[in-house]
């Protein structure tokens, strides 16, 4: 059937291009196209920005078009993070600058760098006003005075400069110097600071003679992975035998020490590569392959160690990317022009990466991010412990584990109990990390609170969490209503989430604990119901206590598995003279008051309107004389207040055994 063909075709990829990509006018003689990495904006440059400058950001308003005049070919073009700076550079002297207030300021005003023979390489926007102007001689800091049209110097370093890459998540400029250009300097830019960080060396496999730049830009990216700021460097291995093979380094930034060389990716691949960040995934693109692979830095399993660094092979094997069809304008028509579906050349040479997860195609001005499909995810990786590490360190990945779990309790596709024992502590571990951050946060709110301060900011979860509630609806209630399931299984898998919720100390809610004996009483397991709660497997509360008295018709010992339970429970008092009162038990609803002490302020008129619903005159003496003894011990008077609502039964004991029965009232 055609939809299932589609569907198992769209499961066949775990990576594809965003549904709707960003269209732009593609490069031309007449158009020039720039990408800005802080602002996520493709700038469409038409004739020098004379006959216009279209600018496509993520949304409407980081969307805008003007003109500017044609003062020479524009080498790169940003706007300031608030939009309303615009910094236009020509050459290699000179910057210059446009203001966007209400209206665009035609007036132009520039800064040109220091030292006669230096060349701007490029520059970035660090904060709202501040810019720096990387330069073959090191890099300059500057504060922009929109309203004076002048440039303010903050910092200058010196240091000879190969080429450069910025991290705008981080402000985080990396410099590259040395005549290999392994030697990288890391800048970080704060509130108007620049903070210089401890330099670094990249290993090279071979270093040329003559030395020569061997370290280029293009194999050399930084991202933020799972919280840390990691440089990324693509290192090409030199042919020869057993050496064919490029690999993938990682250096975590340290703010005390060197970059540190932490993780290898293998990539058992040669030729041009390309890398994004995906929901803290590393992808590496091959072109020659035309394929893609993901890793997890921290993912346990593909891996080996040295101590110092850890060694990781792909998730899974590598797969293109999803294929794409791009809708474009076709022949003109009367009813306007006819939109045809184009196939898009996947790993095209024409194809740029940006970080964290974008693909630009300039000559089909297309700005695309790369995105992770998790559902076929689920099929490609057999193991469904690994499968679930991996999902627990996704994003939006909520339902999909709901789903495997569901999956991995549905007959044909079961899974072992110590697989799903081991499923549900993985699930509870997170679960109970999460239940102590919010405790944490809790508290720190109140200090705040009492403190007067300011409130703390809230916890940013990278995991999700799978609670309680979550598994009771979307997995073991509907697990329980499956008739082709034994109940033993069923029994097995709710006790086993039980025992992971109480080692993880997670207060198990009653509805689990409902379902448990639900199921043995369905299934006539009352010896099992017995052994559960007579040796805590099914922890005390009131609603089970409730729930077990409800099932005395079906088994009559549980009226008293409840009694039990609820005198175990110190705050059940009253749910327990309720239950006595309703099946006329008042002489053990006596005893019970005596024995905890409330006999001084329970209420007689529901102990006294018990007694008479039983028609037993005897009984009905018995109630009345101990209430009375109680108020001649609290009033030194038998007889019983006006707020306690007694006439009714005072007047039934004088017809029924004389107003002498009654108790003197001793002067």
């Amino acid at each position: 059937m055609p939809g299932e063909t589609a569907k198992m075709a769209d499961d066949s990829f775990y990576l594809e291009l965003s549904r709707s990509p960003i269209r732009f006018d593609p490069v031309s003689n007449v158009n020039n196209v720039f990408f800005d990495e802080n602002n996520r904006q493709v700038f469409a440059v038409r004739s020098g920005g004379a006959t216009g400058v279209v600018v496509k950001g993520p949304d409407a308003k980081t969307s805008i078009n003007f003109r500017m005049e044609d003062k020479g070919s524009v080498i790169s073009i940003k706007f300031s993070y608030d939009l309303k700076i615009l910094a236009i550079q020509r050459c290699y002297k000179t910057v210059e600058f446009m203001n966007f207030g209400q209206a665009v300021d035609p007036v132009e005003y520039s800064q040109s760098c220091k030292g006669k023979t230096t060349k701007i390489i490029g520059f970035n926007w660090v904060a709202i006003n501040e810019v720096v102007f990387i330069t073959d001689h090191g890099l300059e800091y500057y504060q922009v005075i929109p309203e004076k049209k002048t440039l303010k110097s903050i910092k200058t370093y010196n240091v000879s400069v190969n080429w450069f890459v910025y991290l705008p998540e981080s402000a985080l400029l990396l410099l590259s110097s040395s005549t290999l250009g392994n030697v990288l300097h890391p800048y970080l830019f704060r509130a108007g600071q620049v903070f210089k960080l401890p330099k670094f060396e990249v290993d090279l496999p071979v270093v040329p003679k003559p030395p020569k730049l061997c370290l280029l830009e293009r194999d050399v990216t930084m991202a933020q992975i799972y919280g840390q700021v990691y440089i990324i460097v693509l290192r090409h291995q030199p042919r020869g035998p057993g050496h064919a093979s490029a690999e993938v380094v990682l250096y975590q930034l340290q703010k005390e020490s060197p970059a540190k060389k932490t993780n290898v990716l293998r990539l058992d691949m040669s030729g041009r590569f390309a890398v994004n960040i995906v929901d803290n995934l590393i992808v590496v693109h091959h072109q020659a392959s035309k394929t893609s692979m993901i890793f997890d830095i921290k993912l346990q399993g593909e891996t080996e160690s040295d101590g110092y660094v850890t060694y990781h092979h792909p998730v899974l094997s590598p797969l293109p990317i999803k294929p794409f069809k791009l809708r474009v304008a076709g022949v003109p028509t009367v009813a306007g022009p006819e939109v045809k579906e184009i196939n898009c050349e996947l790993y095209s040479p024409n194809w740029i990466v940006f970080q964290p997860s974008i693909i630009i195609d300039a000559k089909l001005g297309c700005l695309w991010t790369v995105c992770l499909k998790l559902e076929p995810l689920v099929t490609m990786i057999p193991d469904k412990c690994r499968l679930m590490d991996f999902l627990l360190l996704r994003r939006d990945c909520k339902m999909v584990i709901l789903s495997v779990c569901k999956q991995m309790l549905t007959p044909g596709r079961q899974c072992n109990l110590p697989t799903i024992a081991s499923i549900f502590d993985k699930l509870n571990r997170v679960y109970r990390s999460y239940l102590e951050e919010e405790t944490a946060y809790a508290q720190a709110v109140e200090i705040a609170q009492a403190r007067g301060t300011g409130t703390p900011k809230r916890p940013q979860r990278s995991q999700a969490v799978i609670d309680q509630s979550d598994m009771y609806t979307h997995v073991l209630s509907i697990f329980v209503d499956n008739k082709e399931i034994k109940y033993k299984f069923m029994v097995a898998v709710l006790v086993e989430y039980i025992r992971s919720l109480s080692q993880f100390q997670i207060p198990v809610q009653h509805y689990l604990y409902e379902l448990v004996i639900n199921t043995l009483v369905q299934n006539n397991c009352f010896y099992q119901l017995h052994q559960f709660l007579q040796y805590h497997v099914l922890s005390d509360s009131k609603p089970i206590a409730c729930l077990m008295l409800s099932l005395e018709s079906v088994y009559p010992p549980a009226h008293q598995l409840a009694l039990d339970m609820l005198k175990r429970l110190s705050t059940a008092n009253e749910e327990i003279i309720e239950v006595l009162l309703s099946k006329h038990q008042l002489l053990t609803a006596l005893r019970f008051i005596r024995s905890v002490g409330i006999v001084d302020t329970v209420s007689a008129r529901k102990f006294l309107e018990a007694a008479h619903a039983t028609e037993d005159n005897m009984l009905f003496y018995t109630v009345f004389k101990f209430f009375e003894q109680r108020n001649l011990r609290l009033r030194a008077n038998p007889r019983f207040a006006p707020g306690e609502h007694c006439e009714q039964y005072i007047s039934q004991f004088v017809t029924t055994f004389g107003e002498d029965a009654l108790t003197p009232v001793v002067q």
